[in-house]
């Protein structure tokens, strides 16, 4: 695993960066702002992440430990990959996203290329809690949070029918935000979802 890389920065394009150590020329993917102020031939740290995939190996690269923490909790939510984390991390600094997650924001999230709706709501839905512990922001501060969650429609009646038998808000909403499926009925949204209490 390579912690980080430090060097010159000896290319530079549009989402990446070659950093050169000893020879060696690294390749580097980084969210667009950084890579705006990286300058050639300078100095830089980048913390980076290794993705290992059957015909790639990646780096993704960032200027503080935040970030690079923030990238590693993103890739762990439901369909949301390397690519599409960095995508998230280019229209947003951690700080933002951090904000974003925290107030339920879908429409900052989604604001990122090649990012929906449905999955900025499970970045919501996955790492609202993560995040509110990384900032020591205790489940009282979250009540309101999770009260707003953007959820509507059929599927705001199914969470309220899965609270009427018990389940908690943020349980509802999770279990009924993992349905792929957008054209079913409240009932149907509550019947999939109360699977996943037995």
């Amino acid at each position: 695993m390579i912690h980080y890389v430090k060097g010159t920065v000896t290319e530079k394009e549009q989402g990446y960066v070659v950093v050169e150590n000893s020879g060696v020329g690294f390749l580097v993917y980084v969210p667009l702002g950084d890579a705006a102020y990286l300058d050639y031939d300078g100095p830089v740290t980048l913390y980076t992440s290794m993705q290992v995939k059957e015909d790639d190996i990646s780096l993704y690269g960032f200027s503080d430990r935040t970030a690079l923490k923030i990238f590693e909790m993103l890739i762990t939510v439901s369909g949301v990959g390397a690519k599409a984390a960095m995508s998230i991390l280019s229209a947003l600094t951690p700080a933002e996203l951090k904000k974003a997650v925290i107030a339920g924001d879908i429409k900052a999230i989604s604001s990122a290329n090649g990012i929906g709706k449905k999955t900025a709501e499970r970045v919501v839905l996955e790492l609202r809690d993560k995040i509110a512990k990384l900032e020591g922001i205790g489940t009282t501060g979250l009540s309101s949070v999770i009260k707003a969650m953007p959820i509507a429609g059929e599927r705001a009646k199914a969470v309220s029918m899965l609270i009427a038998t018990g389940a908690s808000r943020a349980d509802a909403e999770r279990a009924v935000a993992a349905i792929e499926d957008d054209s079913l009925k409240a009932g149907q949204y509550f019947m999939q979802a109360a699977k996943t209490f037995k």
